[in-house]
């Protein structure tokens, strides 16, 4: 009875633990990083946008009227209409469940391929680490965009083509360096030796103490995944090979017959680019204050620790002055 007892005590003080730490983050994201929260608004908004679309937009996202074709924004659409009559805030609100689709879903592909290929190769390492840093050098030679826009070429174009290419694409890349390096200063902690000492098995010690200790830059590396993911999307769908019409894609929006009717209805144009352009940005912005809030090697991310620093800091200028 008393180890189940201590078991249970000792889950609830993590679950506690853990939803400090939570709070802790909201609390600092909002008073020490004011374009983190903005961005974070941005986001949310986003989301809430994706989830409503059906409750918020005014018009059908592909309904037509040939009446009120090229109509300059006005109360009846506070937008305009396109070359269609369709009316653009209702296409754009559809467009952010699309984006919201897109961000989600291709960052979670990202993140689990480089968690499995990361982990693998940080935590084995020796020649299975070699030959996976190798294979991810030949594969960030070539330029991702040709890569992705070929393979979508070949496949088809496609909502779950895009995520999927996104997805794999990104997971194989780059980002799982990040992975990689953080179980490699993970592996060289003490209590990894104890563990393998007392015979630990392998994918307990990966469960257990290298992953929730590689959980922050994980989040930095989804949060940051979610604006590159969207932004390419729009670049593939403005190429004609992302999200085919009428689906009301921004990317899509820009390209074909916005650029054609460019100077007689600018703002179709106008309107999904600059949605795009907050959008991305408000993810960045809330990407870098994740960064800098949980990335212990900031200043910005030592926490209540942090604090500590600074508060004894200040106590020792007087007494040093």
């Amino acid at each position: 009875m008393s180890e189940s007892s201590g078991e249970v005590v000792s889950a609830g003080e993590r679950s506690t633990g853990r939803r400090r730490l939570l709070v802790d983050v909201l609390v600092r994201l909002v008073r020490e990083k004011p374009l983190g929260t903005a961005g974070a608004v941005i986001v949310l908004i986003l989301f809430l946008t994706g989830v409503f679309a059906d409750l918020l937009a005014p018009y059908g996202m592909n309904e037509i009227s040939l009446v009120d074709r090229l109509a300059s924004p006005s109360r009846e659409h506070i937008l305009g209409t396109d070359n269609l009559g369709r009316d653009l805030l209702s296409r754009i609100i559809y467009g952010a469940r699309i984006s919201m689709y897109v961000g989600l879903a291709a960052s979670f592909l990202d993140v689990f391929g480089a968690i499995v290929i990361g982990t693998i190769s940080g935590f084995v390492g020796g020649k299975t680490d070699l030959i996976v840093q190798r294979f991810i050098d030949a594969i960030m030679c070539f330029p991702s965009l040709v890569i992705m826009l070929t393979v979508v070429a070949i496949v088809g174009p496609g909502l779950l083509q895009v995520i999927l290419v996104l997805g794999i694409w990104g997971g194989i890349g780059g980002r799982t360096r990040v992975v990689r390096s953080a179980v490699i200063s993970i592996m060289q902690n003490v209590y990894i030796e104890a563990a393998r000492a007392v015979g630990v098995p392998t994918s307990r010690m990966l469960l257990r103490h290298v992953l929730p200790n590689v959980m922050a830059p994980i989040i930095i590396v989804f949060t940051l995944e979610m604006g590159h993911a969207i932004i390419m999307e729009a670049t593939m769908s403005f190429l004609g090979f992302g999200i085919p019409p009428p689906m009301p894609s921004w990317g899509g929006m820009l390209s074909g017959t916005a650029t054609q009717y460019m100077f007689e209805a600018p703002w179709m144009a106008f309107w999904p680019g600059l949605v795009l352009a907050i959008v991305v940005y408000g993810i960045n912005m809330l990407g870098d204050a994740v960064r800098d809030l949980l990335d212990p090697r900031l200043r910005g991310g030592l926490g209540r620790y942090g604090r500590t620093i600074r508060k004894k800091e200040k106590e020792e200028k007087p007494e040093q002055s």
